[in-house]
């Protein structure tokens, strides 16, 4: 097997997806440990440790305790190369998580074992669904008291119309916690609160029916467990790995991230059967992961990810080929080459300095404004890869410059914040005004601490009754014309100077798409 297939094969490319608090950034963290990442664990929120989860790196995450911009970082483990991408779960944010759901070939998503499966959850997971990601979920908190395993697989299936299959099973719950058994590896797990992984006592069971069961855990834990491995062989139907890789089956993992509990479990088993790099869709056609030519596109743009260093980082998926440092590649929007002597791959906010990438690898490229979200990189073929989505705003605002004497930073730091996707930039046609459109009201106040933070600019917000943004194009460009014409007072441009329609009332729009039937409404702009 050539190095290039056998490199391929190594690839592990997932993101982790949950409601805020269900645990996702610190379950992240334990994969890193264990994957020898890092050596300690950051504690989340606490006052009295200072050090931050190693995956929330802007000062606005760590005060609040809330991801809000995707990390990605990457680790050995087993031989095999795992790409871990860390996703905000605040609603406010989720645009970023849908973007980032574009750049993997698989998801685990982390429920709360009290709160079961939540609203966020619901959403991303109908993305995942949407594109057939294959899906593991891993129930957290299972050292507090919290739903019925079974009840709790229940709600899964149904209100994220998923269909289960527990590769483990707790033993308890709270404060009879004992342990779980895995029934993917056939082993009893025993739990030692804040236990480390390697030192916990492991035991290989065969079959739950054997005596010797109750000399570890008891005789009403061991008749219980009995009795649940049994229901779970007669009413899940058995593991199948294509039906995984379909999307049409979804293993249940169970533990305690904070103690770094059931995680190796999870992690063993997913890299047994994740997938390899998948083929992505372009355009033009469908780009295999084995072709020998590198492509690849932008999924994210983080500016400042080091506020000494005025840097401005695009976030890459290789999707084909090899990228190799210092090599002329084909920026296809532009329509030019361009070499990178510096890319990078992270390990949460340290950055390394890479000679080479494969398909799979999240390659970061220091870019001085060459780059949009979407954009693709080639050896020169054009191509355009799809389904990388910006979502019609929901919260609208007038942005002003606060200090005249920083219109310079002021301009340059809403324009890089916009390129990273944090709001959407429109310009009212009417009065040359800027109104940032977001989906959450809590990117108002990322955007205006940021503009200060990195930037040293100002902002103050405007109120303005709007109800929807939305694309608008026809094919009937004298259609088009006259509609510009009859509602120049609702017209603007978004940052690429496509047309843009605000409607101030839901009656509006209803009654604009009726009287103007050539014209069409998008809700969703591809980038």
């Amino acid at each position: 097997m050539s190095d290039f297939l056998h490199e391929l094969r190594r690839r592990r490319t997932f993101a982790i997806i949950a409601h805020p608090d269900a645990g996702k950034t610190t379950l992240t963290e334990k994969l890193l440990l264990f994957g020898g990442a890092i050596q300690t664990a950051g504690a989340v929120k606490s006052n009295k440790i200072k050090k931050a989860t190693v995956s929330d790196f802007m000062e606005i995450e760590r005060q609040r305790g809330i991801s809000v911009s995707t990390s990605v970082m990457g680790f050995e483990y087993r031989d095999l190369q795992i790409n871990i991408l860390d996703t905000p779960g605040h609603e406010d944010f989720a645009e970023d998580t849908y973007r980032t759901l574009t750049a993997v070939d698989s998801a685990v998503v982390v429920v709360d074992a009290a709160k079961g499966v939540e609203t966020q959850t619901e959403k991303l997971t109908q993305v995942c669904r949407m594109r057939a990601t294959p899906i593991i979920f891993f129930v957290n908190k299972l050292d507090r008291e919290g739903l019925d395993p079974f009840d709790l697989l229940d709600e899964i299936e149904k209100k994220l119309s998923v269909k289960v299959r527990p590769l483990s099973w707790p033993i308890g719950m709270g404060q009879r916690f004992q342990g779980v058994y895995s029934l993917y590896e056939r082993r009893l797990v025993l739990f030692q609160p804040h236990g480390k992984q390697q030192e916990e006592e492991s035991i290989v069971f065969e079959d739950v029916q054997d005596p010797t069961l109750e000399r570890y855990i008891g005789e009403s834990a061991a008749r219980q467990l009995r009795e649940d491995v049994e229901t779970i062989e007669v009413v899940y139907p058995p593991f199948d790995r294509e039906a995984y890789l379909r999307g049409d089956i979804c293993p249940v993992f169970f533990g305690s991230a904070v103690n770094n509990f059931g995680v190796r479990e999870l992690l063993d088993c997913f890299v047994d059967i994740a997938p390899l790099p998948l083929p992505r869709q372009t355009e033009e056609r469908l780009v295999r992961p084995e072709e020998e030519k590198f492509s690849g596109f932008v999924f994210k743009i983080f500016a400042n990810m080091d506020p000494r260093h005025r840097d401005r980082i695009a976030f890459l998926r290789v999707c084909s080929g090899r990228f190799e440092r210092n090599k002329n590649y084909r920026h296809v929007r532009l329509e030019r080459d361009l070499k990178f002597p510096s890319p990078t791959m992270f390990m949460a906010s340290k950055k390394t300095l890479l000679e080479e990438a494969y398909p799979g690898d999240v390659v970061g490229l220091y870019d001085s404004g060459n780059f949009k979200i979407g954009d693709t990189l080639t050896e020169g073929e054009v191509l355009h890869f799809k389904g990388i989505p910006s979502f019609s705003p929901e919260q609208f605002r007038y942005v002003e410059n606060a200090d005249p004497l920083k219109q310079k930073q002021f301009a340059k730091g809403l324009e890089q914040l916009m390129d990273e996707g944090v709001a959407q930039l429109f310009v009212h046609q009417s009065d040359g005004r800027r109104i940032v459109g977001t989906v959450g009201l809590l990117q108002f106040e990322v955007l205006q601490y940021r503009l200060e933070a990195e930037y040293g600019a100002k902002c103050r917000y405007e109120p303005i009754q709007l109800h929807k943004a939305c694309w608008i194009s026809s094919d009937d460009p004298k259609a088009l014309q006259e509609f510009l014409e009859r509602r120049k007072r609702d017209i603007a441009r978004d940052r690429h100077g496509d047309w843009v329609f605000l409607a101030e009332t839901a009656w509006i729009l209803q009654t604009v798409q009726e009287n103007f039937p050539k014209i069409r409404f998008r809700f969703t702009s591809e980038a």
